[in-house]
């Protein structure tokens, strides 16, 4: 009624919606609490930080991102918003496994035993391919995981997966920080992981190479879990046309979001990026 007494009669608005003229000037001029006021400010707060992370956050995340910014307010209130705003993240849906097993992989031993903490960036990586589906096929996606910084330091994407493909990813991941002494490399036992050539390129950089167990995904679960996320939260509520426009927006969500803003609960809520140069910058201090 308020926004409509310019263009209608507020008596004849009243009589048609069965209330008093008294009471609607009662209401009109009834001033905001500001208890209210303040939850109308944390709402648009929150649904601009949910929108931000393209509707994936849930409250954890929300409310970390608003103590980030200076924003005190309580989880709760913040779960109670969202959920009347009807602030709902997307959800996960389960994926194929594109695990084939390599014949060298029973001389391959598990360096990890499912510990994926690390004292330094590099010093234990995990990795995994997977696939998203285009209107002109599939794409594959090979990832290089630091366990200490979360941070995806090394990807490769392209129309087939082989050796090619993650060799590719361990490059880049190794041309991105310099890795410590007895750096670890832990994947599936894929039989691109296990081939000569990547065992090869491994030598060549250093680095141990372990495998999990054939048909446990636990054994790789930190890299399982990337590829949840990317999966959930990117991918499954959209669909490419092409190749290309799947590859821009793996890229973007791996450097773009993930790598640097997304919050990680196993980083007290910080982004991955960002544990990972102040890392550096403390030992480069020193």
């Amino acid at each position: 009624m308020a926004a409509e007494k310019a263009h209608f009669d507020v008596t004849w608005m009243c009589r048609l919606l069965g209330v008093s003229r008294s009471g609607f000037y009662d209401w009109e001029r009834r001033v905001v609490s500001a208890q209210a006021r303040r939850r109308e400010m944390l709402t648009a707060q929150i649904r601009a930080v949910f929108d931000s992370s393209h509707r994936t956050y849930g409250y954890r995340r929300v409310h970390a991102e608003l103590q980030r910014s200076g924003v005190r307010v309580d989880d709760e209130l913040v779960r109670r918003l969202m959920r009347t705003a009807g602030l709902l993240p997307v959800q996960v849906k389960p994926w194929r496994g594109l695990t084939v097993a390599g014949r060298a992989a029973g001389t391959i031993p598990d360096l990890l035993g499912r510990d994926f903490t690390a004292p330094a960036p590099g010093a234990k990586m995990v990795g995994d391919i997977t696939q998203v589906n285009t209107g002109e096929g599939p794409l594959f996606l090979a990832t290089v995981i630091d366990c200490y910084s979360k941070t995806i330091l090394g990807w490769s994407v392209d129309k087939r997966y082989d050796t090619g493909l993650v060799s590719a990813a361990m490059t880049m991941a190794a041309d991105r920080i310099p890795l410590p002494e007895g750096a670890i490399f832990h994947s599936d036992r894929g039989s691109q992981y296990t081939s000569y050539a990547f065992s090869r390129l491994l030598g060549q950089e250093n680095i141990r190479q372990s495998v999990g167990r054939t048909g446990i995904c636990y054994d790789n679960a930190m890299a399982e879990s990337f590829f949840g996320k990317l999966k959930a939260e990117w991918i499954h509520h959209r669909t490419f046309a092409t190749r290309t426009e799947a590859r821009r927006e793996i890229i973007k969500f791996i450097e773009g979001f993930y790598n640097t803003r997304r919050l990680h609960s196993a980083l007290e809520y910080r982004p991955p990026r960002e544990v990972l140069d102040e890392w550096f910058t403390q030992h480069q201090a020193a």
